[in-house]
């Protein structure tokens, strides 16, 4: 079994989550630090699956849909963990992510789409 690892999809990169994960020594990744800005929903899960890493995200309705085509076509990738946007605090994000990276392994979210 492998730790679960983030790639932060762009519009989920908020710095006090991110900083505060990291504080907490989770690996995260976010798609600015690696210079993949403005590519396709697509692009960014086969990138983060590449890699190894579920893509986390604030868009859920285009990744619910990514997901469902995915499974249609026997497609894989590592992991889909969403949040609605508006629906937590930075503090809640941060501990409903912290709590799914610690009980949870790379292998639980293969080909899973996550809501918290």
């Amino acid at each position: 079994m492998s730790e679960l690892r983030l790639y932060v999809d762009e519009d989920a990169s908020e710095h006090a989550v991110v900083r505060g994960l990291r504080a907490r020594g989770f690996d995260l990744l976010t798609v600015q630090e690696v210079g993949r800005l403005s590519l396709d929903d697509e692009a960014q899960l086969n990138f983060a699956s590449e890699m190894g890493r579920a893509i986390y995200t604030f868009n859920v309705r285009d990744f619910a849909i990514l997901h469902r085509e995915y499974q249609e076509q026997g497609r894989d990738h590592a992991g889909i963990v969403a949040i609605p946007r508006q629906r937590y605090s930075v503090g809640e994000k941060i501990r409903r992510l912290a709590a799914l990276m610690a009980n949870e392994q790379a292998e639980d979210l293969r080909n899973q789409l996550e809501y918290l």
